[in-house]
């Protein structure tokens, strides 16, 4: 289905519609823009292994190509496959993925992605969110995880939002409904002896010291 929002055109399907997974991760892998719902905000996704996809994207941001950005994944498993996962994660991966928490660790080095900015570390997350994590498993790659808004703009928490904004230069978007919380994720640096948040966000350092069994900075 089609739906105009002032001068915006693009596609836009339900979470609910049935093939909506086959379809954005057929999308996906032909290098299209897909944006999605979150446990948090709504975010703008690319196959993490296309870089000319991922090149748009920072493009449509307005986001410079030497600040990373997190990508998204199916599940914990999955983790090792992208990064180096230390013992100490273990407890923060149990208490909060599927959730609204992106830890920074290191790249493994067989991993490479134009999302990574050339950094030998990389930002993972696992959201709660059913039908994201579906098409990415069914995709078989990780997803771009940042926030379907331009840099410097307030991330979306609806699809209309999403289509005010990026309605126009986007392949499709998913209407999940609004997300309640509008927090992004807390972003967590796990590649040093004392944990450090990066970004503020849904989760406390209070929640993360007890998760970990150490104090977070």
């Amino acid at each position: 289905m089609v739906l105009c929002y002032g001068l915006a055109v693009a596609e836009i399907v339900s979470a609910k519609d049935a093939g909506v997974v086959e379809y954005a991760a057929r999308l996906l892998s032909e290098g299209k823009l897909v944006c999605y719902p979150t446990d948090t905000v709504y975010g703008i996704g690319a196959a993490a292994s296309n870089d000319e996809a991922v090149r748009r994207l920072y493009e449509i941001k307005g986001r410079s190509f030497e600040k990373a950005v997190p990508l998204l994944i199916a599940e914990s498993e999955d983790a090792g496959g992208v990064a180096e996962v230390p013992a100490g994660a273990k407890g923060l991966i149990e208490a909060y993925w599927p959730g609204p928490l992106t830890l920074v660790m290191k790249r493994k080095p067989g991993f490479r992605s134009m999302a990574l900015a050339n950094q030998d570390t990389v930002a993972l997350r696992v959201p709660d969110e059913d039908v994201v994590r579906e098409i990415i498993a069914m995709v078989g790659d990780p997803i771009v995880g940042t926030s379907a808004n331009r840099s410097g703009s307030r991330p979306p928490t609806s699809a209309a939002e999403v289509m005010a904004e990026l309605g126009e230069v986007v392949d499709l978007v998913i209407d999940g409904g609004g997300r309640r919380g509008g927090q992004e994720s807390t972003v967590l640096d796990i590649t040093i002896a004392t944990y450090r948040v990066v970004r503020e966000g849904a989760l406390s350092r209070e929640e993360l010291s007890e998760a970990c069994g150490k104090t977070v900075e």
